[in-house]
């Protein structure tokens, strides 16, 4: 089944290892296969990684993106190690995405990591 996709005008997405900007219109398209796929507002920069859990999102996505088959995780498990040690209660988000780390599904350990992102807010919002 492919993956449908619409952009916005302007919108940009990375297929692959390219980054499709589109034109002045909406657009839809249709992608069959395994590509990595990451949409203009899922993509971390690393300057906008400026929270320990960003830090993390960010870490996933390189994983996410690169071409190499196996990852060295030793800074993300620094930077998770480091979360937990400030916040306990973070474990809960950390688990989850590193479900899906052990199975190399990145793009939804990426997804688990907004999750965290979002707790992150939450704490810092009632700090």
């Amino acid at each position: 089944m492919a993956l449908k996709v619409e952009l916005k005008p302007n919108e940009k997405i990375i297929l692959g290892n390219s980054v499709i900007t589109n034109g002045p219109n909406r657009a839809r398209f249709y992608i069959k296969g395994n590509a990595v796929i990451l949409r203009e507002k899922d993509i971390l920069t690393a300057d906008s990684a400026n929270t320990p859990c960003k830090r993390i999102y960010f870490s996933i996505q390189m994983f996410y993106l690169s071409e190499e088959e196996t990852h060295n995780h030793t800074d993300y498990f620094a930077q998770v190690n480091e979360v937990i040690a400030a916040a306990p209660t973070t474990l809960i988000f950390i688990e989850e995405i590193n479900k899906q780390m052990l199975t190399n599904n990145y793009y939804k350990a990426l997804k688990e990591a907004k999750k965290l992102i979002d707790y992150e807010k939450e704490l810092f919002d009632n700090a």
